[in-house]
C-alpha cells in the first residue's frame, strides 16, 4: 500500500509537470500509468485520470492566467462543447470493453503524435 502511495505521488508529479509544460492535462500519461503500473481497471483509470486532471487544470490555469496566456473567449466556447462532449464520452466509454478502450486510447495517442510531428 505504501509503495502504491509513493508511486502515485510520483506519477501525479510527472503528470502535473507534463500538463504544465505541454497543456495536455496529463491524461495521456496518467491513463497508461494508472492501468499499467498501479493496475487499475481500464475504466477506473480513465475516470480517475479525469478526477486528477481537475486540480492539475486549476493549478495550471492560475499559473497561465497570471502570465496573461489565456484566451478567455476560447475558454467559454471550448468549455461549452467540452462539457457536452465529456458526458457523451463517459457514457460511451462505459459501453466499451476494456480491451477496446485501451486500443482506442492507444490509437488516439499515436495519431495525435503523428499529427503534431507533421504540423497539422
Amino acid at each position: 500500500m505504501r509503495r502504491n502511495i509513493i508511486i502515485s505521488v510520483v506519477i501525479g508529479a510527472v503528470a502535473g509537470m507534463i500538463a504544465g509544460l505541454t497543456g495536455i492535462g496529463g491524461g495521456m500519461l496518467l491513463v497508461p500509468l494508472l492501468a499499467g503500473v498501479l493496475l487499475l481497471e481500464q475504466h477506473q483509470a480513465h475516470g480517475t485520470s479525469l478526477a486528477v486532471i481537475f486540480p492539475i487544470g486549476v493549478a495550471g490555469l492560475i499559473a497561465y492566467a497570471i502570465q496573461g496566456n489565456i484566451d478567455w473567449v476560447f475558454v467559454v466556447v471550448l468549455a461549452t462543447g467540452s462539457l457536452v462532449g465529456v458526458v457523451l464520452g463517459a457514457k460511451l466509454m462505459m459501453r466499451m470493453r476494456a480491451r477496446h478502450l485501451r486500443w482506442l486510447f492507444s490509437t488516439l495517442i499515436v495519431v495525435l503524435g503523428i499529427l503534431m510531428v507533421i504540423g497539422v
